[in-house]
């Protein structure tokens, strides 16, 4: 059956077969009783990407475009290690980055990891940065 953004909200009601975990389980897996039994780790709780583009889909449809380019940007950061999140997080705090070490995070994002919204997203700070001088100088 073909994913309908506005009659499938939301997923895990309407869709459920459409919701895994990183791991590939469904669900209706994702229990607390599968929890306790040692089923489930940490990993298991996050979203993955696919899911966030349906997610990504369904603002779409109700007209949220700037959610829905949020949780683009979320989907191919599930593919990012936690370490260079937060690396990312720490270069866009105000005064921390010059406008190369920031080109130089979205190249990477962009390169190392397929995430060309957020590569963009970088892009689109820097600019915003310079203009309002919250860049480190080079």
């Amino acid at each position: 059956m073909a994913f309908d953004p506005v009659g499938d909200y939301p997923l895990g009601t309407q869709r459920p077969d459409l919701v895994r975990t990183p791991a590939g389980l469904g669900l209706a897996e994702v229990t607390l009783d599968a929890l306790r039994a040692g089923r489930l780790e940490a990993s298991d709780l996050r979203a993955t990407a696919e899911t966030l583009r349906l997610q990504g889909e369904v603002a779409r449809a109700a007209g949220r475009r700037e959610l829905a380019r949020n949780l683009g940007r979320a989907a191919e950061l599930t593919a990012v290690p936690d370490d260079v999140i937060l690396e990312i997080y720490t270069a866009l705090r105000p005064h921390r980055s010059s406008a190369g070490e920031l080109e130089a995070l979205a190249l990477r994002l962009k390169g190392d990891f397929e995430a060309p919204l957020t590569a963009a997203y970088i892009r689109e700070a820097r600019a915003v940065y310079a203009e309002r001088g919250l860049l480190s100088p080079e």
